[in-house]
């Protein structure tokens, strides 16, 4: 993009053509869809060739939590938080308890107001979360300071974590711990995210895409692994 320039004209340019003829603009328009269509459908196969694995097993792990009396705490920031917000409403569908740390307002506002936001998420888990609950955190970033203080209150509280990030995972990859999520420290030392799932693009809206494909497939294989006969 050169300097200077309008960020949603390299998303759009057709509509910031000189050209008024119909058929030419409905064309640009077709062929950005496709080549977004493209784009994230790519991406959606990287992730699953590089983690079909490990998201069948942290299903697994996720039933094992509900059939113990866990529930599922769903949190993120903006875009991300809506995305939570659907994520909870997956479980609830089929009977599983889930909940949306950004849902109640007056807890969110107060504690921003009171403490700061970087404690948002971690005060609801500290009060809410015990053993045999999930924690679930989304970021296209994977840098936002609230969801990484939550991982840790989750994981110091024995909470199954798992971490949705784009980039390349940024700082919940740290927290993870690079190419084995869920791994040891050297030092023995747990790391607070277990399961990570990055989906590798800078795009925020081809992040996001893949990451609504990541936790309809988590909350189909952890509702297969709950409910074995239906």
């Amino acid at each position: 993009m050169s300097a200077g320039a309008d960020p949603m004209e390299s998303l759009y340019p057709f509509l910031y053509a000189d050209a008024t003829d119909l058929d030419s603009v409905l064309e640009q328009v077709r062929a950005s869809t496709v080549a977004k269509a493209i784009e994230v459908a790519d991406l959606r196969r990287v992730v699953a060739e590089r983690d079909g694995a490990r998201l069948a097993e942290c299903a697994r792990e996720a039933a094992n939590r509900f059939a113990a009396g866990g529930r599922l705490f769903a949190f993120g920031n903006g875009g991300s938080a809506t995305d939570a917000q659907q994520l909870a409403t997956l479980f609830l569908s089929n009977g599983l308890p889930a909940f949306a740390l950004s849902n109640d307002t007056a807890v969110v506002t107060a504690l921003c107001n009171d403490i700061g936001v970087d404690v948002v998420f971690a005060r609801q888990l500290a009060a809410f979360g015990g053993k045999d609950d999930v924690a679930v955190g989304l970021s296209t970033s994977g840098n936002s300071d609230n969801l990484l203080r939550a991982f840790d209150e989750a994981s110091r509280r024995g909470m199954l974590t798992i971490g949705l990030a784009g980039y390349d995972g940024g700082k919940m990859a740290e927290l993870a711990g690079g190419d084995k999520p869920g791994g040891d420290k050297p030092g023995g030392d747990k790391h607070s995210i277990d399961y990570l799932f990055v989906a590798p693009s800078t795009s925020i809206h081809r992040i996001q895409e893949a990451q609504t494909t990541i936790y309809q497939v988590l909350w189909e294989l952890t509702c297969a692994w709950a409910y074995p006969v239906r």
